[in-house]
């Protein structure tokens, strides 16, 4: 899948507005955090969701560039001194410190309202339709909004400095991260135009990483080290916020990851019976739960 990451980072420069007078810092910020790196976990997931419904990587790249323009946003607005504060984000230092905070705010901000002129551009509609681009528009929006990723990181906020259960880290973290996984899941099927029972099985799939990932992610932040991860650790601690390793200890978690992973490859058996080819999804699923960064 690494294969894909070249042709994504691409795309992503092509959508991004050239040479505008008078806002080029904006869009140098913009730049400058879409560019950093990154796994590019969502893209890929969206291009592989609609490989294996039958979709072609052309329709289906505004909608994977699309998903990762409004995670981008999110890690730079997550990283506000009016939200964690951090300096350094992927081994760079975050946006704000490079263009200062009100210009990585708007950054942030260029970036989302790019993102839905991409589901929607020239290419897009030409090679997915007008439906496929709405419905795409819709499913992004809610993932990312009020009921989904920006409700996550509300809830985040309110349970700062008190001990919430597992349950309510649970709710968080299926809107905070899994929302997002969920939208590229489900824009990949968008494309390829998947049918209810697949939609269904990319929901489960996205369900189960998206908790995966983040178990995983608290036990990196007390397990590894900055250098590593490219980030700050230890930040959940110093923020006084319940995580996974807190309630339930490193060995549980561990197991839990283990869990949900296995509940991830089960639910791609809906696939198989269309006689679609998972390998890549199912070993896109070890290595989240298996990853040190």
């Amino acid at each position: 899948m690494n294969d894909y990451i070249t042709e994504i980072d691409n795309a992503l420069l092509s959508y991004l507005p050239q040479n505008e007078e008078l806002c080029q810092s904006v869009i140098d910020a913009m730049k400058y955090s879409l560019t950093a790196g990154g796994k590019r976990i969502r893209p890929m997931l969206a291009i592989e969701f609609a490989k294996l419904c039958g979709g072609s990587l052309e329709a289906v790249m505004p909608f994977a560039c699309a998903v990762e323009m409004v995670h981008t946003y999110s890690l730079i607005h997550d990283d506000l001194p009016c939200m964690d504060n951090d300096d350094l984000r992927r081994g760079k230092p975050t946006n704000h410190k490079v263009y200062g905070e009100s210009t990585a705010l708007l950054a942030g901000d260029g970036l989302l309202t790019l993102a839905f002129g991409t589901v929607t551009n020239a290419e897009s509609l030409g090679r997915n339709g007008a439906e496929k681009c709405a419905e795409a528009v819709s499913v992004l929006a809610k993932c990312a909004g009020a009921v989904g990723m920006i409700g996550g990181q509300i809830i985040d906020l309110a349970s700062e400095n008190k001990r919430v259960s597992a349950k309510h880290l649970e709710i968080m973290d299926r809107k905070k991260t899994g929302a997002l996984i969920n939208a590229a899941c489900q824009l990949g099927c968008i494309s390829a135009g998947a049918n209810s029972e697949q939609r269904k099985a990319a929901e489960d799939y996205a369900y189960h990483i998206g908790l995966a990932f983040q178990i995983v992610d608290d036990i990196l932040d007390v397990t590894s080290d900055t250098e590593t991860l490219g980030k700050p650790i230890g930040s959940d601690a110093e923020n006084k916020k319940s995580t996974y390793v807190s309630l339930l200890g490193l060995d549980e978690c561990r197991k839990l990851s283990a869990r949900y992973t296995e509940a991830a490859l089960s639910s791609l058996k809906t696939f198989q019976h269309f006689g679609g080819d998972t390998s890549n999804l199912e070993e896109f699923a070890v290595f989240l739960r298996d990853r040190k960064k």
